[in-house]
């Protein structure tokens, strides 16, 4: 069964210093919210049974999103 995959689980950043960035950040906040779209791509995708090329590029397409979250964190930080 397809589990969410949890973004804050990866990061070094705590939940709660992302959503005092984020509410300050257009940028981070557009890119978690891209985030959560592209996860719940893959989750759609894997609870159809979709196609395994489809769903490798929805998971290189949120592991993009991921680094750019990343990115900005790092850089505000």
């Amino acid at each position: 069964m397809p589990v969410k995959h949890d973004l804050y689980q990866d990061l070094t950043f705590t939940r709660e210093d992302i959503q005092k960035r984020r509410a300050g950040d257009n940028y981070l906040d557009s890119l978690l919210h891209q985030y959560d779209s592209a996860d719940k791509d893959v989750l759609e995708l894997e609870s159809s049974g979709g196609g395994d090329d489809e769903l490798e590029r929805l998971k290189k397409k949120r592991l993009s999103i991921k680094d750019k979250v990343v990115q900005q964190l790092e850089k505000a930080h």
